[in-house]
């Protein structure tokens, strides 16, 4: 069995492959006071609930946007499971089917989007995770990563409204009945909700136009399910996209 671990900056996912499907996912929020032992004793309590045998797990494959939560993670798994795990960086990415200009500039949760996303839907594949950030990553002719743009995520620009005005309360991110808001909850989902899918569709656009060619859109990420009905470009949601993409590294680091 595989052990997948996606570290973000809002919440770090564990999924658990057997070799044909997933057999077991938890989300946990981040933490980056935590120890090595206090994340220890949580995925200790999911292995537990979720009934995995602990020796059964033989492989590791690590992705993390947060770099001081690496090193406890790995004392983490060298101490409880006995193994090393596979981090996902620079150091790999040339054991990857994918073109990387820049590898010390890109996050190693796109790499592992990309990949799982160039597996799947071949080239010209735009990814478009609605995440802590809102990153829109395409890929082209032989796996070539063509370029990233990002743009603060959805949560992000509540959590700053929310923290930055008197008045405005917390918003629930879901379409609104009209972009004519009514009243302050409406009018925040309007602005935010429907203004982001202008913001998306206008990104796939403009992108196309630059490529001179079609994209295939894949939707990942917490708001994906929200956000993919509004915007008719989107023709994929792929919820488990990252940890499929750390399947994939592990297919290709222990083939080699």
């Amino acid at each position: 069995m595989l052990l997948a671990i996606d570290i973000g900056n809002t919440n770090i996912v564990f999924g658990i492959h057997s070799g044909e499907k997933w057999v077991s996912d938890w989300r946990i929020q981040t933490n980056t006071r935590k120890t090595a032992d206090e994340y220890e004793v949580i995925f200790r309590s999911l292995i537990f609930n979720g009934h995995v045998l602990t020796g059964e797990i033989r492989s590791v494959v690590m992705s993390s946007v947060v770099p001081t939560l690496v090193q406890p993670f790995i004392d983490m798994i060298s101490g409880f499971l006995n193994l090393r795990p596979v981090i996902v960086g620079p150091e790999i990415y040339d054991r990857l089917p994918l073109g990387i200009l820049n590898p010390y500039q890109i996050g190693s949760d796109l790499v592992v989007n990309s990949l799982a996303a160039y597996r799947k839907y071949g080239e010209f594949t735009m990814v478009i995770d609605f995440g802590t950030a809102l990153t829109f990553t395409t890929i082209g002719r032989e796996g070539l990563i063509l370029g990233v743009a990002i743009s603060p995520g959805m949560n992000t620009v509540v959590n700053a409204l929310a923290g930055n005005t008197a008045q405005l309360p917390q918003v629930h991110l879901v379409p609104p009945p009209s972009v004519l808001g009514q009243n302050t909850m409406h009018a925040l989902q309007a602005g935010i909700v429907l203004g982001y899918a202008g913001l998306v569709e206008s990104m796939i656009r403009r992108t196309e136009e630059e490529l001179q060619h079609k994209l295939t859109v894949v939707a990942t990420g917490g708001l994906s399910t929200v956000m993919a009905p509004l915007i008719p470009a989107i023709t994929n949601i792929e919820p488990k996209l990252t940890l499929e993409g750390l399947n994939l590294v592990n297919h290709y680091i222990t083939a080699i």
